[in-house]
């Protein structure tokens, strides 16, 4: 390798919430002589960071801009509401929207949640982030409603959760630039997709071998009968009999 060549590597960065791990392991396992750099980010940044090239590919929470990036659709997660530990709707498997109409519903500025309208009732103030709303919860200013990535990622032993019903989904998905659709971007996708080691990556695949014919078993006892048994045995014949005649016993003379 000569000095201005730059050895392989790939940079993916990730969201809060969305766990990698997984998927690293498999590159690393396949791709060992190609390091990954992993990076968190927060929501808002990610989309920049990979059309500033400064990232390969990202796991993204969506919407994101589909004029400029591709995006593989991955999950999507299920909202909840974290509360107290001794707020009412602890009482409840889950609640509806309606059931937070007298709560403070908390809504930081960086919320990954599209509302068209916010349950309960609006704080004074919207806080910075959602560790920051995590901590007016435990204050008992109000509640929040995050996807479950979300509340387990900022879990505290005072606060719990239940799912929110009628509320909008998180989706994740794998993003990269659109006009960036590198090799190593198509590894991480045959990953992400659950690909084997061996999968092609969009090749047409070989077309099947066609199984041997059964050969014509009654055309193969006639050829081996005109060729006559092995082993020297007897071969019957179409008229009179195959034994040889037996000899009588010649007379005495007198």
């Amino acid at each position: 390798m000569t000095g201005s060549e730059v050895p392989p590597s790939f940079r993916l960065v990730y969201v809060p919430g969305v766990m990698p791990d997984k998927w690293v392991r498999i590159w690393n396992e396949r791709l060992p002589d190609v390091p990954l750099t992993l990076t968190q980010v927060p929501a808002g940044e990610a989309q920049g960071l990979l059309l500033g090239g400064d990232a390969d590919a990202g796991l993204v929470r969506l919407p994101v801009d589909r004029t400029v990036l591709s995006a593989i659709p991955l999950y999507t997660e299920q909202t909840v509401v974290v509360v107290p530990r001794d707020h009412l709707v602890t009482a409840v498997d889950e609640v509806t929207p309606g059931d937070l109409a007298d709560d403070i519903v908390l809504h930081p500025l960086d919320d990954v949640l599209d509302w068209e309208a916010l349950p309960g009732r609006p704080a004074l103030e919207r806080p910075a982030t959602t560790a920051d709303a995590v901590e007016l919860v435990a204050a008992g200013i109000g509640v929040l409603v995050v996807p479950l990535s979300l509340a387990r990622l900022h879990h505290r032993k005072d606060l719990t959760h239940r799912p929110l019903t009628d509320a909008p989904g998180s989706s994740v998905a794998l993003a990269w630039p659109e006009d960036a659709t590198t090799d190593r971007v198509e590894d991480f996708i045959g990953i992400v997709r659950g690909r084997t080691v061996n999968s092609t990556r969009g090749r047409p695949r070989q077309p099947a071998q066609e199984k041997p014919r059964r050969a014509d078993r009654d055309g193969a006892r006639r050829q081996q009968a005109a060729g006559g048994p092995a082993g020297g045995g007897r071969r019957k014949g179409t008229g009179g009999s195959s034994k040889t005649p037996r000899r009588g016993k010649p007379r005495r003379r007198s």
